[in-house]
């Protein structure tokens, strides 16, 4: 099985008052099952800087775009190759879709917040519902993350943080890289 190698999240429609937490955990996630970045249609620097703080802290290269203007973003990553899959309860279900998903090279996954607009929905490669149901979008990008990826993103290992965590069966342990 394949799976895209480069792959964003933009996420549209984040409310700073009270978009903050979901919209920061849609970024976590992300990062978390193998994206390299979140585009944030939304002015909120403070959320992109803590974001890429946990980088910082535990390792790996995932970045946040903030406030950048979705149709021109969509627009490159297609003029770029790259392929749309927007989240919604109204698209084709996730299984279905996942066989042609995984055949691209560079995957944008789009998620929204509030009512998305129309075009978002023609100009996406595909339209995807994790479930035909209400839920959150964080559990979509999670979903829609470890469904498309090659291994298990639960053992991902990341590199250069200042913090490691130690699996442990009973506790915690963590390792203090800093030296």
């Amino acid at each position: 099985m394949d799976m895209p190698d480069k792959i964003v999240i933009l996420r549209l429609g984040h409310r700073p008052q009270r978009d903050k937490r979901i919209t920061t955990h849609v970024g976590l996630t992300a990062r978390a099952f193998g994206a390299e970045g979140m585009l944030l249609a939304s002015e909120d620097k403070k959320l992109a800087d803590n974001i890429v703080d946990v980088s910082t802290r535990w390792g790996g290269d995932f970045y946040v775009k903030n406030n950048v203007r979705w149709k021109s973003e969509i627009r490159k990553w297609k003029d770029e190759g790259g392929k749309v899959c927007h989240l919604s309860m109204y698209g084709i279900n996730l299984p279905d879709a996942v066989p042609e998903i995984i055949q691209c090279d560079k995957l944008m996954v789009v998620v929204g917040a509030e009512k998305v607009p129309f075009e978002i929905y023609e100009m996406s490669d595909w339209n995807v519902a994790v479930g035909n149901q209400p839920h959150s979008e964080v559990a979509a990008v999670a979903v829609t993350l470890d469904r498309i990826a090659e291994k298990d993103p639960l053992k991902n290992e990341f590199q250069g943080g200042e913090l490691t965590i130690v699996p442990e069966k009973c506790g915690k342990k963590v390792v203090d890289n800093r030296g």
